[in-house]
């Protein structure tokens, strides 16, 4: 298997076009099924699996799921003030630094995943309650100047979500 391939097991993300209600209603079961997915991902490991990294180089197992519940809660906050500001200059964060902090080091995953299963179920009704005019509204990230529009994060966090969890489940292979 190639770098590229233990980096990316489901692709890379590729940016949505318009989508219709169908779509959004996926992308929001999806959402609301991620956390799910990610516990089974690690149901059973013990902390020598859990202290893996997923490809030389990488991060572990435990920092993985911990890196999902901080981007998530992250992106969650990012979609609100996309909602109650006029494109908001989002504050990014130091993914590396967070996953060296003794909580994606040492703690207990399943913390993360009680984090991420009602993150996810408000997120999905914020989501369910937005009208077509709302998912046009974006977040400005500094770090590469696009304009992130709510759709477009919906769907990009869904993708974070199989992303990472493929990476743990490759290693299960």
């Amino acid at each position: 298997m190639s770098l590229e391939d233990l980096r990316y097991p489901i692709g890379t993300f590729q940016a949505p076009h318009q989508a219709d209600k169908q779509e959004r209603a996926d992308l929001i079961r999806a959402l609301k099924q991620a956390p799910a997915m990610l516990k089974e991902a690690v149901s059973g490991l013990n902390d020598t699996q859990l202290d893996t990294p997923y490809r030389t180089g990488g991060w572990t197992v435990r920092q993985v799921v911990f890196h999902v519940a901080d981007s998530h809660l992250n992106g969650y906050i990012r979609c609100k003030l996309a909602l109650t500001e006029e494109t908001p200059l989002i504050r990014p964060y130091d993914e590396q630094k967070w996953a060296g902090l003794a909580d994606s080091l040492t703690f207990d995953p399943q913390l993360a995943i009680e984090l991420l299963e009602p993150l996810h179920n408000r997120w999905a009704a914020l989501f369910e309650a937005l009208t077509d005019a709302d998912y046009e509204k974006a977040y400005l990230h500094p770090d590469t100047g696009e304009e992130i529009s709510l759709h477009h994060a919906l769907a990009l966090y869904v993708w974070h979500s199989k992303h990472h969890t493929a990476h743990i489940t490759s290693l299960r292979e």
